[in-house]
């Protein structure tokens, strides 16, 4: 056995693993899991289902991943999680394969920070260079957007989207699709203007933040109609290039954005 892999560990031999993962004490692998170069894997950790895994990741002790969904419309289909590079996934995180009525997989991109507790439910869709906080609960179907912070005790509903760069408050409860750049908080989320710090962080020009301020406004604070605050939008982005990710996004149905 590779001198990376504590004795104790349980390997499935169908097991596909670079030959410098480690792999700590009593951490069970089964026969469809790829597992790329750099990983590290804690103590007690269980990696199941047709989970690939990518380079880099740290993954600590008592995490599941790749169980089947909690959906009981599963019937034993071969669906999927996907992880990709350089994340850190804390301990006692549960993410479970995607279901045959959307994807097929559950996918987690690269650079994510994903604190203690974390679930990512079936189907969910998370970008890169997002920050998951303690005991965040995604339901199924949910998709998250690059950048996006979600504070702690942050619940997101079935079928919500979060656009790139937006944020929630702590135990945030998540009914609605919430816009690119837009903080939320509450139960249920309501928004309390942009990430303007989180921009700043990000490298966003003052010229860039102050259009996506006054986007914000004319969604929320205009008086228009969903579909006026669009088209209006349309126009601003012509003169702030940032705006259009914010009328991508609006342009698709979804479960209502949170006013």
């Amino acid at each position: 056995m590779s001198t990376h892999v504590h004795p104790t560990a349980i390997i499935d031999s169908g097991a596909k693993i670079a030959p410098d993962v480690e792999i700590g004490a009593y951490t069970v692998i089964g026969p469809h899991v790829e597992i790329g170069a750099g990983c590290v894997i804690g103590p007690h950790a269980v990696i199941t289902g047709h989970t690939r895994i990518g380079e880099n990741n740290r993954i600590f002790q008592f995490v599941s991943l790749g169980e089947i969904p909690q959906d009981k419309k599963y019937a034993g289909e071969p669906t999927r999680l996907e992880i990709g590079d350089n994340n850190t996934i804390r301990e006692f995180c549960t993410f479970n394969c995607g279901t045959a009525q959307d994807a097929g997989v559950t996918r987690l991109g690269s650079h994510n920070w994903i604190m203690a507790y974390v679930h990512l439910a079936h189907d969910c869709q998370i970008g890169d260079n997002t920050i998951f906080a303690n005991n965040t609960q995604l339901a199924g179907h949910v998709h998250i957007g690059d950048h996006v912070i979600l504070g702690g005790f942050t619940g997101v509903h079935q079928f919500v989207r979060i656009g790139a760069h937006a944020i929630t408050g702590i135990s945030s409860v998540v009914l609605q699709d919430v816009p690119p750049y837009v903080m939320v908080s509450g139960s249920s989320a309501r928004p309390y203007g942009i990430n303007a710090e989180g921009l700043k962080r990000r490298g966003f020009a003052p010229a860039a933040i102050a259009g996506i301020k006054r986007a914000y406004k004319t969604l929320y604070k205009s008086g228009l109609t969903l579909d006026q605050a669009r088209s209006a939008l349309s126009e601003q982005a012509r003169d702030c290039a940032q705006i259009q990710l914010l009328v991508d996004f609006l342009a698709i149905p979804g479960r209502g954005i949170a006013r």
